[in-house]
């Protein structure tokens, strides 16, 4: 199952998404070293975190985090046209079909086969949104061997330019675009699930 929260003015304050913050700062800053802003300590919290994001959560059996994306609207500023517009080849994808995909983050304490599984929820869970919610293309920037994993994952899928080292990381664009085939796409590499997408508020007062 994955879970929806959007239109939240201050998502910290929300107690059921302050575990993805922790998560993502456990990542992001503890594994990967991004230089991104922690709050308190335990939180990774950028200025995109507003009421404007879409949050997809996809809950540990122990109710828990054990993965979560970020969906930024691209008709504002985001992150690939704030921080790495350079990274495409043509003028940065916009407009109310596309979305951007950020803090794709899974959780760390999960085994190697529990975090493939909840990858592949995730994924799941992003396609269904986009196809229940008019979105027909997703943007993205991500680090080469992420990048080459979404890459193979058999939807529809292109590099935005040539990668490049940013800040010692290499890094590249990439556009995924979607339509009604392609959960069959992805499951035939084994990555749909069919699991449901369900609000947050209906999660919690269930």
């Amino acid at each position: 199952m994955v879970t929806v929260a959007e239109g939240i003015p201050a998502p910290l304050h929300l107690p059921a998404l302050r575990g993805m913050f922790e998560a993502r700062k456990r990542v992001f800053v503890d594994l990967l070293k991004w230089n991104v802003p922690v709050l308190e300590g335990r939180y990774e919290v950028d200025q995109f975190d507003d009421e404007d994001a879409v949050y997809l959560i996809v809950p540990g059996e122990d109710g828990r985090h054990a993965g979560s994306a970020r969906l930024l609207k691209t008709i504002r500023p985001h992150i690939l046209d704030t921080l790495f517009p350079e990274l495409c080849a043509a003028p940065v994808p916009r407009g109310a079909g596309t979305l951007e995909i950020t803090r794709f983050c899974l959780d760390r304490a999960q085994s190697a086969d529990a975090r493939l599984e909840t990858r592949n929820c995730l994924v799941s869970g992003l396609v269904r949104y986009a196809l229940e919610n008019g979105v027909e293309t997703y943007t993205g920037v991500a680090e080469m061997g992420w990048l080459q994993q979404i890459l193979a994952f058999g939807w529809r899928c292109r590099p935005l330019g040539l990668p490049r080292r940013i800040d010692g990381k290499m890094l590249g664009a990439l556009r995924i675009d979607i339509n009604d085939e392609t959960p069959a796409l992805l499951e035939a590499n084994g990555i749909y699930r069919s699991a449901p997408v369900r609000p947050l508020e209906l999660l919690a007062a269930a």
